[in-house]
């Protein structure tokens, strides 16, 4: 069974919104690293966002005032609230965990945006 799995990608118009879900049950937001990643056609893989950066959560440039990440209590599934969507936000997303120097990935899940 994988540590991390993701869910809620698809197809959606420019503007629209979209939500991931993460099953982030084995890992702890107090302690461990976890956020989201993606990769994007052509583009080295980016960081979207964060749960526990040193000011909170933390978002990519790119993705600010447009991406929400939340852990539900009690603190199983963590999400990715998704808006104003762009074709650059094109990409297979995964869930990421870091625990003590090791990683941990999810199957990834695609988002693709496009009219």
């Amino acid at each position: 069974q994988l540590p991390l799995v993701e869910s809620g990608g698809g197809l959606v118009q420019p503007g629209g919104s979209l939500r991931l879900s993460c099953d982030a049950s084995r890992f702890n937001s107090g302690s461990d690293e976890i956020g989201w990643f993606r990769d994007a056609p052509g583009k080295a893989r980016e960081g979207v966002s964060c749960l526990s950066g040193p000011d909170g959560p933390f978002y990519a440039h790119s993705v600010k005032d447009r991406f929400t990440i939340k852990r539900d209590n009690p603190k199983t599934i963590m999400t990715l609230e998704m808006k104003n969507l762009k074709s650059e936000d094109t990409a297979v997303y995964y869930c990421h965990a870091a625990r003590d120097g090791d990683e941990y990935w999810g199957q990834g899940t695609q988002v693709t945006v496009s009219s």
